[in-house]
């Protein structure tokens, strides 16, 4: 407890994230068709999410607040190189070859987006002033606009909700979010026409996956099955036929959720749903009794878009959202996505740390 304290770390949230990432291994190594050397892989990239969680921590809030801008300036012009001279893998162009490693920008704007709009807002009077918001919003839309067009739809929405959970947090009043959400229907017939063809398809599939089952339908309706058939106490670990017989696709990253829910059943789904909202409600009370404002708001900005991201996957994998490429936090089989995610959670430890300071 003493060396928790001393590295900035919060007991009860290390023991969730821990309990996370160790049944995400688990689950990983019967997605992958009992594969040892996928599950070393992933064991490699969770000891390196857990040094960058530990050195996120020993961030001190004045220079995360400080150096925002510049991060968020640096996302941004990698953005641009990636839209000019990226990597183009599975048709679409989101990586920087940087020779030794190929390095995804659109991940770092995930922690880049809601420090920025924290360091804006704090320096501004709360509520925020309609004007304020307008540049939140537009500081928001640059980086969610530069990685759709990659495409990269799930990711400029994780992006662009970030930012917004910031600004919500801040306290908007009610008639600016009325004019937003205006807006937002306003741009709506324009925005649907900039998606791509494969795009629009995902969207209309939700509403009856049965209507192409042998192409966009076919994800959802095998999500589904998988789901369905576990009954209450599921198949057993290493026992789901719809996963094991490759019904599933992507049943290691984004549906690894349905791979979990036909082996360990309501019961186990149950049980992983209080882990991860245990994690939110746990930020959140961390947010809560933290004095600074850049602090409070960065904490809340991150566990509901963590919240979030869960909610989209979970949404996706049983058909109730459109199918938009997002994993499941900590359980999917992945490096960049981990080492996000754990570099925030590293953050919020540090500044709750040292929520009592106010530089």
């Amino acid at each position: 407890m003493f060396l928790g304290r001393s590295l900035n770390l919060d007991g009860s949230l290390l023991i969730a994230l821990l309990a996370l990432s160790g049944l995400g291994l688990v689950v990983i190594f019967s997605a992958s068709g009992e594969s040892w050397d996928v599950m070393a892989r992933q064991g490699i990239r969770l000891a390196i999410a857990w040094a960058v969680l530990l050195a996120a921590a020993q961030i001190a809030p004045g220079t995360l607040r400080r150096f925002s801008p510049h991060l968020f300036a640096i996302g941004v012009a990698m953005l641009v190189a990636v839209l000019m001279f990226g990597t183009v893998a599975k048709g679409a162009q989101r990586w920087l070859d940087l020779g030794v490693i190929r390095f995804q920008p659109s991940e770092l704007m995930k922690l880049a987006v809601p420090m920025m709009i924290a360091w804006l807002l704090t320096r501004n009077r709360l509520p925020p002033s309609f004007t304020v918001i307008l540049l939140a919003l537009s500081l928001t839309l640059i980086p969610s606009g530069l990685v759709v067009v990659q495409p990269d739809l799930g990711t400029g929405i994780m992006l662009a909700v970030s930012g917004l959970f910031v600004v919500f947090l801040a306290g908007i009043r009610w008639r600016h979010i009325f004019m937003m959400l205006a807006v937002v229907a306003a741009v709506a017939p324009y925005l649907w026409s900039q998606l791509n063809e494969y795009q629009r398809q995902r969207i209309l599939t939700l509403f009856d996956p049965w209507a192409d089952p042998m192409g966009t339908g076919y994800q959802t309706i095998q999500a589904q099955i998988a789901i369905g058939s576990a009954g209450v106490w599921g198949k057993g670990w290493l026992q789901g036929s719809q996963s094991h017989l490759e019904f599933i696709p992507e049943r290691s990253t984004d549906f690894i959720f349905a791979v979990f829910a036909e082996e360990f059943g309501l019961i186990g789904v149950i049980m992983l749903l209080v882990l991860y909202l245990f994690i939110v409600g746990r930020c959140l009370v961390m947010a809560y009794h933290t004095r600074e404002t850049y602090s409070r708001l960065m904490i809340g900005g991150l566990a509901l878009t963590f919240f979030f991201y869960l909610f989209v996957n979970l949404g996706m994998v049983s058909g109730i959202l459109p199918i938009v490429g997002v994993p499941l936090p900590l359980i999917s089989y992945g490096g960049t996505s981990m080492l996000t995610l754990m570099a925030a959670f590293g953050l919020v430890m540090g500044l709750h740390a040292r929520r009592r300071l106010m530089t």
